[in-house]
Parts: C-alpha cells; sequence; structure tokens
C-alpha cells in the first residue's frame, strides 16, 4: 500500500492534502461552531473570481486568489458589522459578485476554460510546486494564530462576555475571517471550489459528536481531517477515481460513522 506514495506526484499530493486537511480542520471548528459554513461556501465561490483574474493576468492563480478572497472576506465582515443586514446576506451579494467577475473574465480569456475547471473539481493529482509553496504559506499563517486560539473559542461561545472583559473581538472575528478565506484558496486545488466548504464542515461535524471539550473537538476535527486526505487519496488512486471527491466521501463516512457511534446521538 506504501509504494503508492513512491511516486513523486502522489508525494505533492499527500503533502498537499495534509496541509490542507490540518488547517481546514482547524478553523472548521469555529466554522461550525458559529454556524459560519454558508461564508465558507461563499468564499470558496468567490475563490472563482481570484482564480479567473490570476488567469486573465497570466500570473500564478493560487496567488492571485489568495489576496482577492481574503479581501472578499474582509469586505463581508465589514459590511457585516457596520450595516443591519445579515451576514448571509452580505455573503450572498460578494459571492455574486465574485463569480459573476470570474465568468466575465474567464470569457475575455476563454483559452483559459479548461484551466478553471481544474479549480472547480479540484485537481490534487496537478498540485504544482508553486501551489505547495501556497499551501505551505498559509499553513505558517496558521500556526502564527496559535496564541489566538483562546481568544477565539472564548468568543465563540459567549461573544458579549468576551467584549465585556475587554478582548479584541472584532479584531479577531476580521482576523479569523481573513484566515478562514486564506485556507479556502489553498484548499481549491485540492477538493475543488465545488466541494471545498465540506473540507472546512465534515471533520468538525464529526469531531463535535464525540468531543467533550473545544479543544478536543479541534483536535478530533484535525485527525478526521488528516486521515480522510490519506485514505481517499489511496482509495482514488486504486479504484481510478477523483482524488477530491473520494477524500470528501470518506470524510462523510466518518462522519455516518461518529453519527451511529456518538454517545450525543
Amino acid at each position: 500500500m506504501l509504494e503508492v506514495f513512491a511516486l513523486p506526484f502522489m508525494q505533492r499530493a499527500l503533502l498537499a492534502g495534509l496541509l490542507v486537511g490540518a488547517t481546514a480542520s482547524y478553523f472548521g471548528v469555529f466554522v461550525v461552531q458559529r454556524r459560519m459554513s454558508f461564508l465558507g461556501s461563499g468564499l470558496a465561490h468567490a475563490a472563482l473570481g481570484g482564480v479567473a483574474l490570476g488567469l486573465f493576468l497570466d500570473a500564478e492563480p493560487l496567488f492571485v486568489a489568495l489576496p482577492f478572497t481574503v479581501l472578499i472576506a474582509l469586505l463581508i465582515a465589514w459590511v457585516r458589522e457596520r450595516t443591519e443586514l445579515g451576514g448571509d446576506t452580505a455573503v450572498g451579494i460578494f459571492f455574486s459578485l465574485s463569480v459573476a467577475l470570474g465568468v466575465v473574465l474567464l470569457a475575455l480569456k476563454s483559452e483559459y476554460a479548461a484551466d478553471a475547471m481544474a479549480f472547480l473539481f479540484g485537481s490534487i493529482l496537478a498540485v504544482t510546486p508553486a501551489d505547495l509553496w501556497a499551501m505551505v504559506l498559509v499553513a505558517l499563517a496558521s500556526l502564527l494564530t496559535l496564541p489566538v486560539w483562546g481568544r477565539w473559542a472564548y468568543a465563540t461561545f459567549d461573544r458579549d462576555l468576551a467584549r465585556a472583559d475587554r478582548l479584541p473581538v472584532l479584531f479577531d472575528d476580521y482576523l479569523l475571517t481573513a484566515m478562514v478565506a486564506a485556507v479556502v484558496v489553498s484548499a481549491v486545488k485540492v477538493v475543488g471550489i465545488l466541494l471545498v466548504a465540506a473540507f472546512l464542515v465534515i471533520p468538525a461535524a464529526s469531531a463535535r459528536l464525540f468531543a467533550r471539550t473545544f479543544a478536543q473537538m479541534t483536535l478530533f476535527s484535525i485527525l478526521f481531517g488528516l486521515f480522510g486526505v490519506v485514505a481517499g487519496l489511496v482509495l482514488s488512486y486504486l479504484y481510478d477515481v477523483p482524488s477530491g471527491a473520494t477524500i470528501i466521501l470518506v470524510e462523510s463516512g466518518i462522519f455516518l460513522l461518529s453519527l451511529l457511534a456518538s454517545p450525543k446521538t
């Protein structure tokens, strides 16, 4: 079984999957606990605009999509904070704007439409060194946010009390939203725009069924995310099926088993 990962392209795919699986699962617990799942889906679709802009400019798509999607995420957070519009409304507005921009840019450079399709459905086996560097940068940035984990967790469960304790809740919200956007972009090449929200939600949802504390939920989510990547890659190689979709199917299987075995059900 291990000979599967002797191939260079499988090694790159495994490294990319582990990086994205760990970071997406880490931030996924906040997405699930704060009921931000629609934000993850909206940012995934917003990434299409960034990918299209990168292709239009003949630049590396992920390195253009990364700041583009983070900017969209910050705008969503700003509109949600400064207006009476709901968070889902702000997501819907900027998600639609980004997709429309992506469609127009791809129409202007139709020769790149096939490249964009790889981002829609994922192409983990075609991960390039540049893609890996983008994922490494996001993973390193995620490590730098570890000191903020306690504040994020505090505000997740009692936002008003966190404000009363003079924690920088608003700054933390912007930071968390920006990091979720960065993780979404890094995961696009692995599972695709259409499935990336599942990468954020499913491992964390599985972990929530077992965990007694938020720290346990975070740890279980990361473990489920990593296992899903490895098992999904092996199964996709053995049965010659799409890797990104297989990873999500494995994660879904973990959720179903967790649902049946969980003491909370």
